[in-house]
């Protein structure tokens, strides 16, 4: 017991300096005191990094305060007292305490762990909303409720067996797949009780979730929103700097599926950037584009409020990432006009697939984005582009971009045609089977086509990292696998007996 007490006097008395800290313009308010009065033992380096973020230092009074082009928080009111303190640990923590299934009882306060974007709301109203119409929100049921998509995971994931002289694939287990696809797609978070862990000032009750921890863009909370602010934002600075770095995207961006990352680094923007990122200011809001940064990060085209140097507004702030993309240029697999949507589930070809696209690359147009919204989100695009280039320039620019994706897509066929007439011959299990589309070489070949090559191509058109979309896992290697898959199906051919003359 002395040295609880200890503890806790040292920390009031450290508090007491931080109060004084606070005093002239931001004050913490008296329940997040008594948190902090633990956890600064408990757990130093999340209180560290709090007091680095400006929800230490500034109250959301102050923000609302602000011009409407600097402001960060969105809201226009708050209930009750909730603006005149700093956000701290209990303004966070203990947030719509009656709506959070996690809740629990934890020194005199109602808390929950997982901070969902239903509490960010309370200041971020816009925000929420935004992201809310983001098909990132609804990636964990996008990917995981979508059987043609679930079924690649399990090909993905599963273990491969091989008994009597035929392989076949024993389902990934659950923390496997919170392991690989759903760390960016999110998992289901559930609460499942209350256990007491060991702390420095004895047992506590925490409670036990499954599916935690994770930072999935589409993560499914406890108390039954989407989404993990933290996934860009992380806790417990939640940073617009970090927000605004490439680094970050590259989390769920670096793979030859979505290779944004590894084509930004190959680019003349991600150049700029390595070479002179040290001299911008990702602090600022409005972020302007001459004076702040010299070149475009990920934020900068999909999300950020960003200006010229008179204050003329280039792009507006968002969370809906797609909303200045007319092409949705992850093929599934062809690039296709971005979902109307979020929710991807709803999308039915005409074969009846909950897919985008036919399998001939026809797309399901009552369920995608018309030719006059993907202008309007064209134009958004092209004046986040206006703040350092031509008219000229930019046209041309888009115009090699969308033979891109004409020609991956007509790419994309070729490859197609073989798997089906491969399934029309018998010489591989396909759709009409009622069989997976992911589990055969000569699938797996196709799959690689659009997600990796493909994709990659069209990544390296729209962010000018022309090399990668050659060589280094574009257009080359597309046209090498159709060819394999080509003489693939002749070898199956002959060992079927099958006659192509005859045919």
């Amino acid at each position: 017991m002395g040295r609880i007490h200890n503890a806790i006097i040292v920390g009031q008395i450290v508090l007491a300096v931080v109060a004084v800290g606070h005093a002239r313009g931001a004050e913490i308010s008296a329940d997040t005191q008594r948190c902090l009065a633990c956890h600064r033992t408990a757990t130093p380096g999340i209180v560290a990094d709090w007091e680095k973020s400006l929800h230490a230092v500034t109250t959301p009074n102050q923000g609302m305060a602000k011009p409407s082009l600097e402001r960060r928080i969105s809201a226009v009111s708050l209930p009750g007292e909730l603006g005149r303190t700093v956000v701290g640990c209990a303004e966070c923590h203990t947030m719509n305490a009656d709506r959070h299934p996690d809740s629990f009882d934890h020194n005199g306060f109602r808390l929950h762990t997982v901070v969902s974007p239903r509490d960010c709301a309370v200041c971020h109203p816009e925000e929420d909303r935004q992201y809310g119409n983001n098909i990132m929100s609804q990636a964990h049921g996008n990917l995981n409720n979508n059987p043609v998509y679930h079924d690649m995971v399990a090909m993905t994931n599963g273990t491969q067996k091989f008994d009597d002289g035929k392989l076949s694939v024993v389902p990934p287990s659950p923390e496997t797949t919170a392991d690989s696809c759903n760390s960016c797609h999110g998992t289901v978070v559930t609460f499942e009780g209350i256990i007491q862990k060991a702390s420095p000032f004895g047992p506590v009750n925490v409670s036990r979730l499954s599916g935690w921890p994770n930072q999935g863009v589409g993560r499914i909370n406890p108390d039954g929103t989407l989404g993990a602010c933290t996934s860009c934002h992380p806790r417990h600075q939640f940073s617009i700097e970090v927000a605004r770095k490439p680094a970050t995207c590259s989390q769920c961006h670096k793979g030859p599926d979505v290779p944004a990352y590894a084509v930004y680094e190959v680019s003349k923007h991600g150049n700029i950037y390595n070479s002179q990122n040290k001299n911008w200011n990702f602090k600022a809001v409005p972020w302007t584009v001459g004076e702040d940064f010299t070149a475009p990060t990920c934020a900068t085209c999909h999300a950020s409020l960003v200006v010229s140097r008179t204050g003329e507004v280039l792009g507006q702030r968002t969370h809906q990432f797609n909303d200045r993309l007319d092409w949705r240029i992850f093929g599934l697999p062809y690039a296709h006009p971005h979902p109307v949507d979020p929710d991807t589930t709803k999308i039915r070809n005409k074969a009846g697939l909950p897919l985008p696209t036919d399998l001939t690359g026809e797309p399901a147009s009552a369920y995608l984005i018309d030719a006059k919204e993907q202008a309007k989100r064209r134009s958004a695009m092209k004046g986040i582009c206006a703040g350092c280039h031509g008219s000229v320039w930019i046209d041309n620019h888009f115009e090699r971009f969308d033979a891109t994706v004409k020609d991956m897509n007509d790419k994309t066929l070729t490859a197609t045609r073989i798997m089906l007439e491969a399934w029309e011959e018998g010489l591989a299990r396909g759709l009409a089977d009622n069989d997976s589309l992911f589990n055969e070489a000569l699938e797996k070949k196709w799959v690689e086509s659009w997600l990796f090559y493909a994709n990659s191509t069209r990544f390296a058109s729209a962010m000018m990292g022309a090399d990668y979309g050659v060589f280094a896992n574009g257009r080359w290697y597309m046209n090498k696998n159709t060819a394999e898959m080509a003489d693939w199906l002749r070898f199956l051919e002959e060992a079927h007996g099958k006659d192509r003359k005859k045919r």
